[in-house]
């Protein structure tokens, strides 16, 4: 065993693949991992970002290093976890422009995989590999973001189509998707969780309006949606009908293990790189600072095992479970820490700086957007409840309005 991982030796096919990986990646002209950054280079939807994202997932593609464990039928590599587990090592050593499918490939993808229909995963699996088509994951709404199964977008279904309708908030990349997968409320006569179909919306559709948001980091990650009367045709729905919950926890599993990833905790500024900075500022001889930077390093240190036990299980061609919600909360805490820590010790530049300075540090960036890592994939709240429930088994917290059905049960809300 590889005591610091707790992982099996590599066989020898596997150190293969990493030395062949690792040599690809060296000649592929990328520039080295920068973690200490927040912002993704398309979180503007900048073209030339999105169009070199698009260049590069093709010679991923090529190379046959995307999709490593899924199907080979669907354009995939037909590999083992263990694979993606060393690609994720090697190609954390550089800046890889693939933000831009990080949705589709870690949530929408394997969403298909599990409850798509094989012409659906003939259709959009190989070209999502291939970087030609951007997907979102089209959920939450004004009213239902925590509670998101209080949703309100209407499918009426017309024989073999359907017609989509309402508003949808906080949709990431947007902007530049072609393709998303869209929860509904398909049933009102249904409790909340009973009554929701999903489906695969194209949103260049008529009827799709598309808002950019602006958040308080100045960029426009997210957007918010309008479906009016959109025609979907029943052969785009994902799983069977009024049963899209069962699709969407596939969704969310999966968006909590990809979100939880070590890479997207640093986002907020590593251990090593804010120890750099209070060693060039002086500060690392203070006793206070030096006690804050040893929280820190030890809080990135046990995230870094937690990550290791999780994706262990996913290794194990397990699907991400409760775990993965643990994993999203230590990212989420770590992430506010490491903004919180660094922006203290740089001072006045955290807050204030020329923008046309070439060296004005982005710590205010940091700080601005810490908060959204404790909201994305499940709000902190939401997952405690799902750890004390599903992980220490703790009983679930009264609910006398589980089982009503939707439309009786959004009267009471309205009225309360």
């Amino acid at each position: 065993m590889r005591e610091e991982e707790g992982l099996p030796e590599e066989s020898a096919e596997e150190s293969d693949f990493r030395e062949e990986l690792r040599k690809w990646l060296a000649g592929a002209g990328l520039a080295p991992a920068d973690i200490g950054g927040l912002v993704s280079p398309w979180a503007d939807h900048a073209e030339a970002a999105v169009v070199d994202a698009r260049v590069f997932q093709r010679s991923l593609y090529e190379a046959g290093f995307a999709g490593l464990s899924w199907p080979v039928p669907y354009g995939g590599g037909g590999r083992t976890p263990r694979h993606e587990y060393i690609f994720d090592q090697e190609a954390g050593r550089y800046e890889l422009p693939t933000g831009v499918f990080s949705i589709g490939l870690g949530m929408c993808g394997p969403t298909l995989l599990a409850h798509g229909t094989e012409e659906q995963k003939i259709r959009y699996i190989a070209p999502m590999l291939r970087g030609e088509e951007i997907w979102s994951q089209i959920f939450s709404e004004p009213a239902a973001g925590s509670d998101l199964a209080a949703l309100r977008t209407k499918a009426v279904r017309d024989g073999d189509s359907w017609s989509l309708t309402g508003q949808k908030v906080w949709t990431s990349g947007a902007l530049i998707s072609q393709y998303g997968l869209v929860l509904a409320r398909s049933d009102a006569s249904r409790p909340r969780h009973a009554g929701l179909t999903m489906f695969i919306v194209d949103l260049a559709a008529p009827g799709v309006t598309i808002r950019p948001l602006k958040q308080m980091t100045g960029h426009s990650k997210f957007a918010e949606i309008f479906f009016d009367d959109v025609k979907i045709a029943d052969d785009h729905r994902v799983g069977a009908e009024n049963d899209g919950w069962r699709c969407a926890i596939t969704t969310l599993m999966n968006e909590r293990f990809s979100v939880g990833g070590l890479k997207y905790a640093q986002r907020g500024g590593s251990a090593q790189l804010i120890i750099d900075k209070a060693r060039a500022s002086g500060l690392a001889g203070d006793p206070v600072v030096r006690q804050r930077l040893a929280h820190l390093w030890s809080a990135e240190t046990l995230f870094g095992y937690l990550h290791h036990r999780v994706g262990s299980a996913v290794m194990a061609g397990r699907d991400p479970g409760p775990e993965g919600s643990i994993l999203k909360l230590a990212m989420g805490s770590f992430i506010g820490l490491a903004a919180e820590t660094g922006a203290d010790l740089v001072g006045a530049a955290a807050v204030a700086w020329d923008p046309d300075e070439p060296l004005a540090d982005g710590w205010s960036e940091r700080l601005c957007g810490a908060p959204c890592f404790t909201i994305a994939g499940g709000t902190t709240e939401v997952l405690k409840n799902l750890v004390a429930e599903r992980v220490l088994g703790l009983p679930r917290d009264t609910a006398d309005d589980r089982d009503v059905p939707f439309d009786e049960w959004i009267r009471r809300f309205d009225t309360a």
